[in-house]
């Protein structure tokens, strides 16, 4: 297993991931479980998590796991994000109140005393920037979370949140957690170039298959029985995602480039985690699987990275453009 620093932190982290983000909950505990343990055996050392995933029910079943599992505490890391915790008004957003009770229940959920890294799930223009930064630091200085982070921020707002910290002798954030795959790349490629640079900006990115478009299950033009987009509650973000004109021609980009991928002998899935892998600004791919064959298979793909040189990239990029 390759290891990556947290941006300019000293802390390592395996390239690649498990998230639980529309599995955990879903799936059976026991197949969850297994998924744990084979990642962990792979040297995984880093599992993701959300308050607001399944209404906290994956952060639960990941804490049961954890106890049942006995790593050792200091051999892995585990993550929590803070702004949907629930319907009312004090459960939402990024107030000093809510990141305060978010942090204890997930700590209770995940049955751990400390958060490796804590994420502010979505910006928040309703509260200031200051009290934001200050809560996080507030986290730390207690022990509760040892890094903070923020997921689907703007250039601009990381900035301001770098600023603050820096005017208030604050901690300032470590890590932002962007969905980056080879149809998403405008943030981690351009947006943050900046950040990467000049802060030293750790990235844990999700979404690297493209929800599924880059596995090449969507080829037939049918939504797969076991797919999540299957269930009639993701009717919307399967319109609005293979269903939609950008989907479609994201469809036929990635049938073309499942012609790179067979070329070098590795699945189209493999091919898009190995394209991410190669960007030195990703701190760790995270990982979705519902089945073991899946995790094993995507695990591979640190094996592959090399695979992709100037010569493939160039015909990536060729497709891409197109």
């Amino acid at each position: 297993m390759e290891y990556r620093k947290l941006g300019r932190s000293g802390l390592k982290i395996s390239a690649v991931s498990l998230g639980s983000w529309l599995t955990f909950g879903r799936i059976e505990d026991s197949v969850a479980k297994d998924l744990m343990a084979t990642a962990y055996e792979a040297g995984i050392n880093f599992f993701d998590n959300a308050e607001v995933y399944m209404a906290g029910q994956s952060e639960i079943v990941m804490g049961k796991i954890l106890k049942e599992l006995n790593f050792g505490r200091d051999t892995y890391c585990v993550s929590s994000k803070v702004f949907w915790g629930g319907d009312k008004p004090t459960q939402l957003g990024l107030s000093r109140k809510h990141i305060m009770e978010a942090c204890h229940a997930a700590l209770k959920r995940l049955q751990v005393e400390y958060l490796d890294l804590y994420f502010c799930h979505r910006p928040d223009p309703e509260t200031p920037m200051q009290e934001i930064v200050r809560s996080m630091n507030i986290l730390i200085e207690q022990g509760k979370v040892f890094y903070w982070g923020t997921s689907e921020w703007s250039g601009e707002q990381l900035d301001e949140a770098f600023t603050v910290s820096e005017q208030l002798g604050l901690i300032p954030p470590t890590m932002e957690q962007p969905q980056y795959n080879m149809f998403h790349r405008y943030k981690m490629e351009t947006e943050f170039s900046h950040l990467f640079k000049e802060k030293g900006l750790g990235t844990t990115i999700w979404s690297p298959l493209a929800s599924g478009v880059l596995t090449g299950k969507y080829f037939d033009d049918e939504v797969p029985s076991d797919s999540r987009f299957a269930n009639q509650a993701n009717k919307t973000f399967r319109e609005r995602g293979i269903e939609s004109e950008s989907g479609k021609q994201n469809l036929i980009k990635a049938k073309k480039l499942k012609t790179i991928a067979d070329e070098l002998d590795i699945t189209l899935a493999q091919f898009a985690l190995a394209w991410c892998l190669k960007n030195h600004n990703v701190s760790t791919v995270i990982l979705g699987a519902s089945k073991q064959y899946q995790l094993e298979e995507n695990i591979k793909s640190l094996a592959h990275v090399v695979k992709l040189d100037e010569e493939v990239l160039s015909k990536v990029e060729k497709i891409l453009a197109a």
